[in-house]
């Protein structure tokens, strides 16, 4: 799994330490993919949106409203949408930004690959859930279902799990979270899709056609 993080500037200039600060009375530019191409800017969008409606974005009441206004006052500030998480943390290491958007494991390996930024995991914030599915109709086809169903049993194995954590990751197989533990720090608050009923639902209730994400990217289009 992974989660939703603000990743700063080295020394942390603007002094970043959770959502409010991205929309208050400084001027942050903040970088973000695209969730019409991006999955990874779904779930951004699930987890800033999700913070305010549990009330945990200061300066914006509990419940719909002051979610949907913290995502609006939050995405005017959104000048570039990548198409892809990749590309929204290769362009911030290009300069591009104040502040960007972004999965957990994705600010380790610039890490571990020696860049200088640094992320704050916000109050509150999303669990980000990776999913691996074997498909029937290849598997079948081409003969290697026991092989596909073997490989992803191995993914739960503590062999596997290991090299997940140190690109990053935060391990489902509770010996190796233990051992990661200073790593992954656990935030003050985390909660998961299901709190919207699952991305069945979240889907087309926030990216659809009259999605409140999509109903609120026009509505800054028009401003703009």
């Amino acid at each position: 799994t992974s989660l939703v993080v603000i990743v700063f500037r080295e020394g942390n200039p603007l002094g970043i330490r959770d959502w409010a600060d991205l929309v208050g009375g400084k001027e942050v530019e903040v970088l973000a993919p695209d969730p019409k191409a991006s999955g990874g800017a779904m779930w951004n969008v699930m987890a800033a949106y999700g913070a305010a409606k549990r009330g945990r974005v200061g300066g914006y009441p509990e419940g719909e409203e002051g979610a949907k206004r913290f995502l609006a006052d939050l995405f005017r500030r959104v000048f570039v949408l990548d198409k892809s998480a990749r590309d929204s943390i290769i362009n911030y290491e290009r300069g591009v930004g104040d502040v960007l958007l972004t999965y957990e494991n994705e600010a380790w390996v610039g890490k571990l690959a020696g860049k200088t930024y640094g992320y704050v995991i916000p109050s509150s914030t999303i669990r980000i859930e990776n999913p691996v599915a074997v498909v029937d109709r290849y598997a079948e086809k081409h003969g290697v279902r026991p092989a596909a169903e073997a490989f992803v049993d191995f993914l739960w194995t503590k062999e596997a799990q290991q090299v997940f954590a140190e690109l990053g990751y935060r391990s489902v197989q509770p010996e190796v979270a233990e051992a990661f533990r200073s790593r992954f720090p656990e935030p003050q608050e985390v909660w998961d899709i299901g709190y919207f009923s699952g991305w069945q639902k979240a889907a087309p209730d926030f990216f659809g056609p009259q999605g409140v994400f999509t109903k609120l990217m026009e509505e800054i289009h028009r401003e703009r």
